[in-house]
């Protein structure tokens, strides 16, 4: 008996020390697996009727998917990244032909008002002629070159680790969707729960999982919305573009869609629209900003059984706590404890404490 006892002991430790080292395993793939679970639990259900109009073939139904996923990542990436390239190439060549044909002096006119005091200001801080100009700036980029280089460099990691947790991501989703039955079966079969309630508590995810992913996008569009009325009031060059920007930042809670605006705003500002870039500036921060947290929490409520100023505390204290996947891991946080409850007291709560006949005898 006192081996049988020992032996459990031990055994308990070994899978706590397996666990332990699973989650060390994982670490590297935490973010992306997570996501890739969120999406196929969202999207589970358009997998399943692709795979029915693909003559039962999950695994082309899986990498379709994927490719969608892809695209709708890299699709406004490379649009930006073109428009800015583009537009950058633009101005360089109209700088360069300014100068060419008027000097610097002759650029310097063309300015607008503010900028214009500022460029003359630096002229008068580096106290330089117009023929030492380029000896001047080449001395400020050597001096500033180490700075670049580390720049560069993490930007070039920051993209690297992106790349990186993306592919993971894929990868994962693309399993979730082939064989995400064969994995509750499996985790309903080894847990120690009840028949049924592993399950449920997983379905229980996907809900608030689809609710908060279609929550967020249906609320960047209407930030995006919002954004353009003010872009358009307020005369922003390329309103649309601006408002595509705001659609996509939106998604990113660390950053925001009013910081779009208030870029815009700038925009106008040194260009000498002083009020419009008042207006801009107020509207993003008043009615673009905050439509983030009025909107979100009824759309996600509309989702959940669960009260709106749980939803909005939820939103909140995931993002202030885990970052931006805390938008997702908050509201399943609280979904956990919510179906926990709810489980509890209806599998083993207390019985009714009805009075009986004592002449009933008892069932």
């Amino acid at each position: 008996m006192a081996s049988d006892l020992v032996a459990r002991r031990v055994f308990v430790g070994l899978i706590v020390a397996s666990i332990l080292l699973l989650a060390l395993v994982v670490q590297p793939f935490a973010k992306g697996f997570f996501l890739a679970a969120v999406l196929a639990g969202a999207l589970y259900g358009a997998h399943k009727k692709l795979t029915r109009l693909l003559r039962n073939r999950p695994q082309l139904s899986a990498g379709l998917l994927c490719f969608a996923v892809v695209v709708a990542l890299l699709l406004p990436l490379t649009g930006f990244t073109a428009f800015v390239v583009t537009e950058a190439a633009d101005g360089v060549k109209y700088v360069r032909e300014t100068l060419k044909a008027e000097g610097v002096e002759g650029l310097k006119d063309r300015l607008p008002g503010p900028l214009r005091s500022l460029a003359e200001k630096a002229l008068e801080r580096f106290q330089v002629e117009e023929m030492q100009l380029d000896e001047k700036l080449q001395e400020q980029v050597s001096t500033s070159g180490g700075t670049a280089a580390k720049a560069v460099t993490g930007a070039v990691a920051a993209t690297g680790s992106f790349a990186f947790q993306t592919v993971m991501m894929l990868i994962a989703f693309f399993f979730f969707l082939v064989d995400g039955k064969a994995l509750v079966e499996w985790l309903e079969s080894v847990s120690p729960l009840k028949r049924g309630q592993t399950a449920e508590i997983l379905r229980e995810f996907r809900l608030v999982a689809t609710s908060v992913l279609v929550s967020s996008v249906a609320t960047a569009g209407v930030q995006a919305v919002a954004a353009l009325v003010g872009y358009l009031i307020a005369r922003v060059p390329v309103p649309f573009f601006f408002a595509a920007v705001t659609f996509f930042l939106a998604l990113i809670p660390a950053i925001g869609a009013a910081v779009v605006c208030l870029a815009a705003a700038g925009l106008l500002l040194v260009t000498g629209h002083q009020w419009m870039a008042l207006f801009l500036a107020i509207w993003g921060v008043v009615v673009v900003g905050l439509a983030d947290n009025v909107v979100k929490p009824l759309l996600v409520k509309r989702g959940l059984d669960m009260h709106g100023a749980i939803v909005f505390f939820a939103l909140l204290g995931g993002l202030a706590t885990f970052g931006t996947v805390g938008l997702l891991l908050g509201p399943l946080i609280v979904a956990f404890f919510l179906a926990l409850v709810r489980i509890y007291e209806r599998d083993y709560g207390r019985p009714s404490s009805r009075p009986t006949d004592p002449a009933t005898p008892p069932t």
